[in-house]
């Protein structure tokens, strides 16, 4: 059995094929799931909505608490990590995440770089040791056999690879950093694009994102039965 962590980070609460308005990662968020469900019902989804409900940003405290160690914190510090300890267990216990990020202003929306910020943890996704030789920095989620889908929208076109503004594309450029920075390294995207313009062209993009979900859903479903789970994987904790 699989855990698929799902994830919506847009600010709109609906789906814009249910209601005017909705968001367009949150309608392809939930047909990757639905068909994920429909191939293997056997699975376990866990979901958690950034959008809505955004992890608290990091502060100076969060900080310090993050870089002490474990066996020298004080109690104010594990409540300051409460959270943070919380959604790094929920990714450690999923075997494939799928997010909705649309693009606002070119990056990610606030809620989920905060919510980047709470899973990137010194001892806990990756490890640091200054003396170490070479780099001292290293994934601690290199072995784990993670993988990553995201689904994306954008008000303008072009932003894909090649595209006449890909330099201006930091939604999956950045989210392929962070996540490949603590060892997962295997990532899927789908986009919308035209979103600004409403147009016929934003159809034409929605339907062929919609294709390109359902292939991406039954290329990796297919690949799951002759994969082996990752060793040691833990189960998840807190949902929202």
């Amino acid at each position: 059995m699989l855990t698929l962590l799902h994830i919506d980070a847009s600010a709109r609460p609906g789906r814009s094929n249910a209601q005017p308005h909705g968001s367009h990662t949150r309608r392809l968020s939930a047909r990757f799931v639905a068909r994920w469900q429909a191939l293997r019902p056997q699975d376990r989804v866990r979901y958690r909505d950034v959008g809505a409900a955004p992890p608290a940003p990091v502060t100076g405290r969060w900080i310090h608490a993050a870089f002490t160690p474990e066996d020298r914190r004080e109690p104010w510090m594990r409540e300051v990590l409460k959270d943070s300890d919380a959604l790094v267990d929920e990714l450690l216990g999923a075997d494939l995440i799928v997010a909705g990020v649309p693009m606002y202003n070119f990056g990610v929306p606030a809620g989920f770089k905060a919510y980047i910020d709470n899973i990137v943890r010194v001892g806990r996704t990756f490890g640091f040791d200054r003396s170490r030789r070479g780099d001292p920095y290293w994934p601690l989620l290199a072995d784990a056999g993670k993988r990553l889908v995201v689904l994306s929208s954008r008000g303008d076109h072009g932003y894909g690879p090649g595209g006449r503004i890909e330099s201006m594309n930091h939604v999956e450029p950045s989210i392929r950093t962070a996540f490949g920075y603590i060892g997962i390294t295997e990532m899927h995207t789908v986009a919308v694009e035209y979103d600004e313009f409403a147009d016929e062209r934003l159809q034409a993009s929605l339907a062929q994102a919609e294709r390109e979900v359902d292939a991406l859903v039954e290329r990796l479903a297919g690949a799951v039965a002759s994969r082996p789970q990752a060793a040691g994987r833990t189960d998840c904790a807190a949902t929202t």
